[in-house]
């Protein structure tokens, strides 16, 4: 995936098994998070962080939606563990996550195995590639986002 590319059209469910169209979300500014496991490390670092900067995010008008290859269930557990007020996706089949590209070869502890890059995308109102933030470091990785939908917002205005 490219800035401007048009982002691909996904419905998957979220963590109250309701299925969420990336099309119902037109004309809104959209965060979409990919994480490789809920209520792992890094991953509830990074969960974290945007629940912490979740509502000075929606102040901007953006939509935050986190996307991993858990189900619904192990959504929902890490949702209410951590009091994660935004919606989490279950790509179980990570058709999703490889149509965005972040489906990758990974090195996990010497072995090659095929897993989820940490990545996020803003996606624009036009449901073009706005941002790209690639191979995220959970700490302080949801103020960057706050940060850069700040600065788009002045640019908009």
């Amino acid at each position: 995936m490219n800035i401007n590319d048009k982002a691909p059209a996904f419905t998957l469910q979220d963590e109250n098994e309701k299925e969420i169209s990336l099309k119902d979300l037109k004309g809104k500014t959209i965060v979409l998070y990919f994480y490789p496991r809920a209520d792992t490390p890094g991953c509830t670092v990074e969960a974290c962080n945007f629940r912490d900067t979740f509502k000075q995010m929606q102040k901007t008008g953006a939509v935050l939606l986190g996307i991993s290859p858990d189900t619904p269930k192990a959504q929902k557990k890490f949702q209410e563990k951590f009091k994660l007020p935004f919606s989490l996706l279950a790509d179980a089949d990570k058709k999703v996550a490889d149509a965005f590209g972040v489906l990758q070869e990974k090195n996990m502890y010497g072995r090659k195995v095929m897993g989820i890059v940490r990545t996020t995308f803003i996606i624009g109102p036009d449901g073009k590639i706005q941002h790209i933030f690639p191979r995220v470091k959970p700490e302080g990785h949801a103020e960057e986002v706050l940060a850069y939908l700040k600065e788009s917002q002045k640019g908009a205005a």
